[in-house]
């Protein structure tokens, strides 16, 4: 099972191992976990940058918890499909313009054969897509038009 936050799991581990050998480990020094803010709900997230880390998402997951996720970047605004091969757990989906405005929302159903047939559009471009448990986006208000605010270490490329 994957933890979340690789990344920042990683940065922690090697600040833990430089006060062991006696460096300084500033807390300017480690970043904090990457997070999305929307309508006042943060969510913690997993980042999906490479292909092989969007490929993959939250296939596998059996359990999400309501304040993680993950956040998929592009390097562009396109038009993008999501489908939910091998996703174990329903999803929501809240797909973000090049402005981190949310130009579309959905609730991603497990498909019984895994196979992940069904495709859930931005209909706009998008350079970014958050994915929650499902059941998130709705409690938070979240709707198209809102902005996502970004915390953390988040690579946008800006």
């Amino acid at each position: 099972m994957r933890r979340l936050c690789p990344v920042w799991g990683r940065q922690v581990a090697a600040c833990l191992l430089a006060a062991a050998f006696g460096a300084g480990c500033g807390h300017d020094e480690t970043p904090s976990p990457p997070q999305v803010t929307i309508n006042g709900k943060t969510w913690f997230v997993d980042l999906a940058v490479t292909p092989e880390q969007q490929s993959q998402g939250l296939a596998g997951r059996r359990t999400l918890s309501q304040d993680v996720g993950m956040l998929f970047i592009f390097p562009s605004a396109e038009v993008r499909d999501f489908w939910m091969r091998g996703c174990l757990i329903p999803i929501d989906i809240a797909f973000l313009g090049d402005d981190m405005r949310v130009v579309q929302t959905h609730t991603m159903a497990v498909e019984p054969d895994l196979i992940g047939r069904t495709l859930y559009s931005s209909r706009l471009p998008a350079r970014f897509a958050l994915e929650v448990a499902a059941g998130s986006l709705g409690p938070a208000g979240v709707k198209v038009g809102d902005l996502a605010v970004f915390s953390g270490n988040i690579p946008t490329g800006k």
